[in-house]
């Protein structure tokens, strides 16, 4: 249960207090005391926030009674009658603890008021009688939760709802045709087919088809031609390309740390290829979320299962600051990232907002936010000091058999060097014993490397070369370089005692209340967990597989409604709870709760497979309906809340950058995962990097690199690829749900301007008039078919060579920089970055 302080505070010292304390007795000289020197310092400096608007109290602090003083308020108790130096008063005022300094202006009081205070706390809070105040009433109550906060629909189980009555084949469509009828809205005709092709290709895979892979798709007479259409990508490798970027932007993926100096994360890229690795596989999500979560404690499925390891690589994707002011403020500040990002992405709950008191909108309790801090207080620090490599950010995961081999060579190299060692020391020992006696001593001890300097010259010339070479053998043996591992971004080394977590009062990691244990949030109803003990040699608590489990259970009322939600809207551009990481009251309200329910019960009893799901939405009327207008509907549902068209969306920014390179024939399909490559920018860009050595930190890639697919272009925190950041990249500093269309001048500048899109215009144009040949006319219908998909009106075909004919002439052109401005301008055209 929770209390109605901001945070807990310390309820039970102020309880202890009070007990101890219950009938105090004072002479009339201590309550003269109070009542002629007390009450006017309080009076004069300390009242008006504490006690002269009861419903307004700072702090939910109260000077006007002994008991209000004794139990305090946000900060728990204020004073330990007797007891000076204990009572938090005492040390307001003489700002001696940090966060606290009373009054908070105008510097400390006169030194004779603070003597004054202090002696009233020596004292025992000396009152009159009417001041007393009553102890039961300064202790707070517990609070309940209302049951409308207990009945919220989030909160519930998962329930299959009844499918209407069959007005369409399909359970989607039913669920969603009884909300159109009952607003009398009218769904509009299906999309063609060649609409539906390419919204099919960018909507799975995240490319434009070839305009050969539209015709077979028009063509093909078979009934069952949209299903294996659908199938044929949900096997493609481009599949994981592009429903993996979505996950990333939810876990706030970035391969680099933040601040000034924005040091790399290194091999987060591992963690970027599980992700596409387990898309493309179709791992069920319940395991995807136990990896990510607990891999590091899951039993592994062989010697080479490293997955779950890398999963872990989620805990480390956020911001790092190498070098804060207060370093223990910045700890707890990784653990709110985790938490936040942990309760945003797989339960929709804004976990985070309830770190410095009781959530302001939902049922969540400042308790449960650092209850969830304890289930991953075993997760160290990103590392101890300034460097970016640690042994609890990178895990050895190099192949067993590798390993093994490497393992035996490093055994045998430093069974070597102890051996020569050895040898040395036999000779360095006989040559001390000719040294003074005060070396001989020093050699005993935290000195002997400097005894050790004067060895050679107490031995003979067959000694000094004895010596000269074993030293030179052990120096050889150790300048060899390390064997080669492969590490992976991870949690390592974990704490399997981890220390007690406590809530931290108003958020401040240096002033603890109530001490708290793992538990989950107490709307939800779940009993408390129990950690089970861990055996020896354990390298983490245990903790976060119980956690893992909780968010993965089919009980869990949030874990498969969310990422239904998410699902829907990466098919459809908003989901059914339009804020998708906000399920609570401050967030939007589901506008079809039916739907989203029998769509998260089928998830859960589909075995927790994606690809099923798409196909599931894909084969919807509702997912093949035209983009089209109609008028009577968009005066009753201008917003298509209820989806009686399908939305146009744009394309995201790493798409535009991948249909770019795709058009013009230059993308590298062939290269999967790996090692980031880094997009070729201009030096007015590179000079933002806070670094003299600017190739350090963004170096050259190949073209064959750079032509990959951006889902495999570096993500550096403090520099940005023009045309991604213009086009909405993905925030990285917190988890983005949703990527927001925004519509802005750099947009087309950059599109026009830009080195990138001149470089591919130029190569589109290359390719028009290689598969055209030399007839404009052909170059300009190929132009339009590769860049929108469609088959061009032969009056849209002659208006356009007009416009190279003009080129040309007016402007002096030859036909190659012609056809390659026309070809920059198919590239800026809204039917190119718009799909439907």
């Amino acid at each position: 249960m929770r209390f109605p302080w901001v945070v807990v505070g310390c309820m039970a010292s102020a309880c202890a207090v009070l007990a101890a304390d219950p009938k105090p007795t004072f002479t009339a000289e201590q309550v003269k005391f109070y009542t002629e020197q007390v009450a006017p310092v309080l009076k004069a400096n300390c009242i008006k926030c504490h006690g002269d608007n009861p419903k307004k109290l700072k702090g939910g602090f109260d000077l006007r009674t002994r008991g209000a003083v004794l139990a305090g308020g946000d900060s728990g108790p204020a004073a330990v009658p007797g007891k000076p130096k204990e009572s938090l008063l005492v040390e307001a005022i003489n700002h001696s603890k940090k966060g606290y300094a009373m009054p908070p202006e105008g510097g400390k009081l006169p030194a004779g008021e603070i003597a004054t205070l202090t002696k009233w706390v020596q004292d025992g809070l000396p009152v009159p009688a009417d001041l007393l105040g009553e102890a039961g009433a300064a202790v707070p109550k517990k609070k309940e939760f209302t049951p409308e906060q207990k009945a919220y629909w989030a909160y519930q189980p998962v329930k299959r709802p009844e499918v209407p009555a069959k007005t369409s084949a399909h359970p989607i469509d039913a669920l969603l045709d009884a909300k159109m009828a009952a607003k009398k809205l009218t769904p509009v005709s299906a999309a063609s087919k060649a609409v539906l092709v390419r919204r099919a290709y960018y909507d799975l895979t995240g490319l434009p088809p070839t305009p050969e892979q539209i015709d077979a798709f028009v063509n093909d007479a078979d009934p069952k031609a949209w299903e294996k259409l659908i199938d044929t990508l949900l096997a493609s490798p481009q599949y994981g390309e592009k429903w993996g970027r979505y996950w990333l932007d939810v876990v706030r993926f970035a391969e680099s740390n933040g601040y000034e100096r924005d040091g790399p994360k290194l091999n987060a890229w591992r963690f970027r290829d599980y992700v596409i690795r387990s898309f493309n596989a179709d791992k069920p999500y319940d395991r995807f979320v136990k990896e990510q979560i607990a891999g590091d404690e899951l039993p592994k499925k062989g010697e080479d299962d490293n997955d779950p390891i890398i999963a872990t690589g989620y805990y480390r994707l956020g911001v790092w600051d190498d070098e804060p002011s207060d370093p223990l403020q910045a700890k707890f500040d990784g653990y709110d990232d985790i938490v936040g990002i942990t309760g945003q992405a797989f339960l929709g709950m804004t976990l985070n907002c309830a770190r410095c008191h009781d959530h302001k909108g939902d049922p969540i309790l400042a308790d449960d936010y650092y209850k969830m801090v304890a289930f991953v207080r075993d997760i160290r620090e990103f590392s101890n000091d300034r460097n970016v490599k640690s042994t609890s950010n990178q895990t050895d995961i190099t192949p067993y058999a590798q390993r093994k081999l490497y393992e035996k060579e490093l055994a045998e190299r430093m069974s070597k060097v102890e051996e020569l060692t050895k040898q040395m020391v036999v000779i360095e020992d006989a040559a001390i014993k000719k040294m003074p006696a005060e070396d001989q001593r020093a050699s005993e001890g935290l000195d002997r490397p400097l005894v050790v300097k004067k060895v050679p010259t107490f031995l003979d010339a067959d000694q000094k070369k004895e010596y000269a070479a074993l030293k030179r053998q052990v120096e050889e043996l150790k300048k060899k370089p390390s064997p080669n591992q492969e590490l992976a971004l991870s949690v390592n080394n974990c704490d399997p005692t981890p220390p007690a977590t406590h809530v931290n009062i108003r958020g401040n990691a240096h002033t603890n209340g109530t001490e708290v244990k793992p538990g989950f949030p107490e709307v939800l109803g779940f009993s408390e967990p129990t950690i089970p003990p861990m055996g020896k040699g354990a390298k983490s608590s245990g903790r976060r597989t119980v956690l893992a489990d909780w968010i993965a259970n089919p009980k869990n009322p949030l874990t498969a409604r969310v990422m239904m939600n998410r699902v829907w809207q990466w098919h459809f551009g908003k989901g059914l709870v339009p804020t998708a990481n906000d399920f609570g009251k401050l967030g939007e309200q589901p506008t079809h709760p039916e739907l989203l329910d029998w769509l998260a019960a089928e998830f859960m009893e589909g075995g927790w497979t994606l690809k099923r799901m798409h196909r599931l939405i894909m084969t919807s009327a509702a997912y093949q309906r035209s983009s089209s207008p109609d008028a009577g509907n968009l005066k009753t549902d201008p917003a298509n809340t209820l989806l009686w068209r399908f939305n146009m969306r744009r394309l995201t920014s790493e798409e535009v950058r991948d249909s770019i390179l795709a058009v013009s024939g230059e993308l590298n399909l062939s290269k999967v995962g790996g090692p980031s490559m880094y997009p070729k920018l201009s030096a007015e860009v590179l000079a933002g990097i806070s670094h003299t050595n600017k190739k350090e930190h963004w170096p050259d890639s190949s073209k064959d690199e750079m032509n990959r697919r951006t889902v495999y272009a570096f993500v550096k925190r403090s520099i940005q690829v023009p045309i991604l950041i213009n086009h909405d990249q993905a925030d990285t500093d917190n988890s983005c749900p949703v990527r927001y269309t925004t519509t802005v001048p750099t947009q087309a500048l950059g599109m026009l301007n830009g080195e990138f899109t001149n470089e591919q215009a130029d190569l589109l144009a290359k390719r028009m008039a290689k598969d055209a040949g030399a007839d404009v006319a052909l170059q300009v219908a190929r132009g339009i078919r590769l860049t929108t998909g469609r088959v061009p009106d032969p009056k849209e075909v002659e208006k356009d060579v007009a416009f190279v004919e003009k080129l040309k002439a007016k402007h002096k052109l030859t036909d190659a920089k012609a056809l390659q401005q026309y070809a920059l301008l198919l590239l800026n055209s809204n039917e190119f970055v718009y799909v439907d």
